[in-house]
């Protein structure tokens, strides 16, 4: 059977089983701080399995994709050395909330192993263990199911603790757990490797093909264990490894979906699809980047970005090993959406997408590779021992960028090792350093604790009254605050929007009788809102009843520029693709920030196509409608979320466009889109690697924008006597006539050149037999010292030439040796010592190089080396 075959086969046996068929996750987990990244089929139903989230099933079943490439599952250095290693897989799974448990679990995976109408595998085949003590689950197999006794094994605590077994699960320390049934398939005698339990378990002959664990127990801090109410079914099948079995190959890669990769990576590579290690890791990482990349991470310096970056330049490594030349990874994409994409369409639907990422890191990465190799190359040459130094390792990771398993790759291969250690003080120092520099003054309003929570009524308006619940002043609780004096007002209800969701905080003014306290900025605190501001007059005391007035001007500017963002951010997803992801925002009343994930500039072009969109949605002046629900209803619309931003069970979901945009917000809006007026993009660049960030202005800012604009261009007429039309071609023949000018000069200079060559041949002098010429000329550029030492090379014959010139404050050296003399002189020597001088560096070719320095004043010192030069070689 076919690997696709095989996952279709069992996704069906176990829907005929009553299960619903559940779609993979992301590889990004939802919710979910513990985990890098999604490893494994029950990570998804985790709430489901700790009770905290009720499904309309209670049987589920799926295909999940799953990387282990980072953080405490990490299986990167394995792959390409061993049969079965990969940094993605597909788990198959079958589950169970609180209905089955384990007379079905065990039943339904030997029915699907071994039943003809399915898998079809010879039952003297497979192997079964248990947990020591789980005789429930052994009574199953031997009295039930029939493997006989001398196929099954028991495995206790073999891992230095009270149930820390091979055949015992665990959330984690605490919280759900249980013991666990595998089944292992035998390759036979042939192969080496022993049952498992046994001394040669860790041979080959015996894999591990199912694993079924039972949630049975919850275990508290103080390790007992708690009966659960409602135990629950966790399984998972490697489709890789099952794929092998019904193969009939040993290894995973010999299975078909990997034979079409492995012949996609050697052509690309062109290299021969033979049994190479370094094959093997590019055919397994092109599916952990592409399904990375698909599913939004994209390659930086830290956290998920950082260990994409790391695989791609792994893999890259390894086609260099194998003789690739230039980019070839991305090469090997369309290959694997052929593969993998029916099951997961994401691949198709992205492909363009993963092919540039990918070919932008090769590209990136390629200029590093080089100066790292050579540097690594070097230090490996002075190298005394088998290991590589910490602080060698550390150089090439944080100067060159070199990932330290490239350098583990190359130490491998040549016998050497890694001193792991001296790596990680480097490491540490480094984290010491950057936390040093990252200490800032802390805010004290940021210490501000608050019992009790305050009502947004800012929706409805921007007035309304409000009781103080409490005052702070430089941090502390206070019961009043006095005329002059700064502090913090917090209210029970408050018009007041406070920052959030990329929203800047309203200002405003709190008011009653003969006070007023003047709002500068707005914040949270828990559930409550704090008022930041000065007393301008008057005594505020706790339990005051007070009128609460936002600036409206200001609150609705910052309501266009809000608006404006997620029309930009619907229109970014059109334009550059679904990739595109909010990865931050700022909104205030002058203007738009908007950070987004992308890998490449964003063309002019395009960014015109963005604004007109833009401007399209604002005229056709549709109304914004507002909707509370809860939040499954929410993404089942298709609603995008706010970076950062938390949500509780009820939402509000902002739509705009009659669909155009659909997002979660809690911020404030216009009510149609026709009050944004107008929206410019003002500037576009990079911010991080893989993050776009643009700035946009609407409104009365917009128009004021276009207006000085126009106020520059008139300026521009004016300076070059054109008016707005011909502008453009004035300036044209402004420049054209500039070039001229600068060729007639460039002449001028040659010619200025050539006749102080003719006056400079002359003051050569004879320095053991070689003719030796040093001479000042500034203001001459490097491009005129260049002409002319090849024109005194030909006057003089035979020569040693250093020409230098101070030209705006920097000293340019050229140094030059004819070709009859380059044996014994180098220019690059001569210019190495005579830029040094005048306090830079230069070097060159043995009989041309160029050079220069920021110390006028000592060149004529350093033209006076030529003669000392000459004299010591």
């Amino acid at each position: 059977m076919k690997s696709a075959e095989i996952r279709e086969a069992f996704l069906r046996f176990f829907e005929e089983k009553g299960h619903t068929r559940v779609a993979s996750s992301s590889l990004i987990p939802a919710n979910d701080p513990t985990l890098l990244f999604t490893n494994a089929g029950m990570n998804q139903f985790k709430d489901c399995f700790l009770g905290l989230e009720k499904r309309a099933y209670t049987r589920a079943t799926s295909s999940q994709k799953c990387v282990r490439a980072g953080g405490k599952h990490n299986d990167l250095e394995n792959v390409g050395y061993t049969a079965r290693h990969h940094t993605f897989f597909e788990m198959l799974g079958n589950f169970s909330f609180g209905d089955y448990f384990k007379r079905d679990a065990i039943t339904y995976a030997w029915e699907f192993l071994t039943s003809p109408k399915w898998l079809g595998l010879p039952q003297d085949k497979l192997w079964v263990t248990v947990y020591a003590s789980d005789d429930e689950a052994y009574d199953i197999w031997t009295k039930e199911v029939g493997v006989p006794a001398e196929r099954m094994v028991r495995i206790g605590d073999n891992k230095g603790a009270p149930y820390a077994s091979d055949n015992f699960w665990a959330m984690g320390d605490t919280g759900p757990c249980g013991p666990c049934t595998e089944i292992f398939y035998d390759h036979g005698a042939d192969i080496w490797g022993g049952p498992p339990g046994s001394p040669e378990e860790d041979g080959d002959r015996y894999i591990e093909i199912w694993n079924n664990v039972f949630m049975q127990f919850n275990r508290t801090a103080d390790g007992v264990m708690h009966p659960l109410p409602a135990p629950s079914v966790d399984t998972g099948m490697g489709l890789e490894r099952i794929s092998a079995v019904l193969q009939h190959v040993h290894s995973n890669y010999e299975i078909d979906l990997f034979q079409n990769l492995l012949a996609a990576a050697a052509d690309a590579i062109g290299c021969a699809n033979d049994d190479a290690p370094s094959l093997k890791v590019v055919a397994d990482h092109i599916r952990s980047c592409s399904f990375l990349i698909a599913d939004g991470v994209l390659p930086s310096n830290e956290g998920r970005g950082y260990v994409l970056r790391r695989i791609i330049r792994r893999a890259c490594r390894h086609g260099n090993k194998l003789g690739a030349r230039g980019a070839f990874f991305h090469r090997i994409v369309a290959a694997l959406a052929a593969e993998m994409g029916d099951a997961f369409p994401e691949l198709r639907q992205q492909q363009a997408h993963i092919e540039r990422v990918l070919k932008n890191e090769e590209e990136q990465f390629a200029k590093t590779l080089e100066q790292g190799l050579r540097i690594l190359e070097q230090d490996l040459a002075a190298l005394d021992g088998k290991e590589i130094p910490g602080e060698v390792v550390f150089k090439l990771y944080d100067t060159y960028g070199f990932p330290v398993d490239l350098t583990n790759d190359i130490a491998r291969e040549r016998g050497l090792t890694l001193d792991e250690a001296g790596f990680e003080r480097e490491m540490e120092a480094q984290r010491e350093r950057a936390r040093a520099s990252s200490a800032f003054g802390m805010d004290y309003n940021a210490l501000v604790k608050v019992e009790g929570e305050t009502r947004f009524i800012g929706y409805q308006g921007t007035r309304g009254s409000g009781q103080v619940l409490a005052l702070f002043k430089e941090g502390m609780a206070v019961q009043q605050l006095h005329a002059g004096e700064e502090g913090v007002v917090v209210l029970d209800q408050t018009p007041f929007y406070a920052e959030s969701g990329g929203q800047v905080g309203d200002c405003g003014y709190l008011q009653a009788d003969g006070l007023r306290f003047d709002v500068r900025d707005t914040s949270k605190a828990g559930g409550a809102f704090l008022h930041h501001g000065i007393l301008d007059q008057g005594s505020l005391s706790v339990g005051s009843q007070i009128e609460a007035v936002v600036d409206d001007s200001v609150r609705q500017a910052t309501a266009l520029n809000h608006s404006a963002t997620h029309l930009l951010h619907a229109a970014l997803r059109q334009f550059l693709g679904e990739h595109v992801q909010q990865k931050g925002s700022l909104v205030d009343s002058q203007r738009l920030r908007f950070d987004f994930s992308h890998f490449e500039a964003v063309r002019p072009e395009q960014l015109k196509a963005l604004e007109d969109k833009v401007n399209e949605e604002i005229r056709r002046n549709t109304p914004v409608e507002i909707e509370e629900t809860d939040i499954d209803t929410a993404k089942a619309k298709g609603a995008m979320a706010l970076f950062g931003e938390k949500y509780g069970e009820r939402v509000r979901v902002l739509t705009m466009g009659g669909g155009f945009s659909v997002e979660l917000c809690g911020g404030t809006h216009v009510s149609r889109t026709g009050d944004i007026g107008l929206f410019k993009i003002v500037s576009e660049g990079g911010v991080a690697a893989g993050v776009r960030r643009i700035e946009a202005v609407t409104g009365a800012q917009a128009l004021a924008y276009l207006n000085a604009a126009e106020e520059q261009l008139k300026e521009a007429a004016s300076l070059v006597k054109a008016t707005r039309d011909n502008l453009v071609d004035k300036l044209g023949g402004v420049l054209e006539r500039n070039r001229q000018l600068e060729k007639e000069l460039e002449q001028l200079k040659a010619k200025a050149a050539s006749a102080a060559g003719n006056d400079l041949a002359s003051a050569a002098v004879e320095v053991g037999g070689v003719k030796v010429l040093s001479a000042r000329l500034d203001g001459s550029d490097g491009k005129a010292l260049l002409a002319l030492v090849d024109q005194l090379k030909n006057k003089l014959g035979s020569a040693v030439i250093l020409l230098g010139s101070e030209l705006d404050g920097k000293v340019v050296l050229v140094a030059g040796v004819t070709a009859d003399l380059t044996a014994r002189f180098k220019a690059g020597e001569l210019m190495k010592q005579a830029a040094a001088v005048v306090g830079g560096k230069g070097g060159g070719r043995p009989d041309m190089a160029q050079g220069g320095g920021t110390e006028p004043g000592k060149l004529d010192e350093a033209l006076a080396l030529a003669t000392a030069f000459v004299e010591a070689c």
